[in-house]
């Protein structure tokens, strides 16, 4: 698999969504949970996502209960949690896991091509980030710490390119 539209994920209404349907856009793909200390994040995400949605930006969010249980709940709790607390109306995928042997090939591609510090490739902590290109390559790798208003810069060059 050469591009992020290579891929297919399961939304989190359960149907399947062919990420080649993205094709031409710049996308920001996040794990997320929803009750972790990174969860306000949602409405930065959410920012992001009313900013520069119309301009051909889609934010993408993957539930992932990997790193300390922290979204254990049926993906439709998860989905009315966002919404209701964040007012999320990007699209939110089936929960998935990031690393091991288990991971989506989505994250296994991502990580792959956007190593973390020193090389790493397993994603560290709920809200990494990865801002891809509108050819369907990875631009860059944000960790959790990274608020998504940080990355407006990142994605108008990208927008531009």
């Amino acid at each position: 698999m050469s591009t992020m539209y290579d891929f297919s994920a399961r939304q989190i209404d359960g149907q399947e969504l062919a990420l080649s349907s993205l094709k031409g856009q710049v996308v920001l793909v996040v794990n997320t949970a929803s009750a972790c200390g990174f969860t306000p994040q949602f409405a930065g995400l959410q920012q992001l996502h009313e900013r520069y949605g119309q301009k051909g930006v889609s934010v993408i969010g993957f539930p992932c209960n990997q790193f300390g249980g922290q979204d254990p709940k049926p993906e439709g709790e998860i989905l009315s949690f966002c919404q209701k607390n964040y007012g999320v109306s990007f699209p939110m995928m089936a929960k998935v896991e990031v690393n091991g042997a288990g991971a989506h090939p989505l994250f296994q591609w991502l990580t792959r091509g956007a190593p973390g510090i020193l090389g790493t490739q397993a994603i560290k902590w709920n809200f990494t980030k990865f801002l891809i290109g509108k050819d369907g390559q990875v631009i860059k790798r944000y960790g959790s710490m990274d608020k998504p208003e940080a990355l407006a810069s990142d994605i108008e060059a990208a927008l531009a390119a």
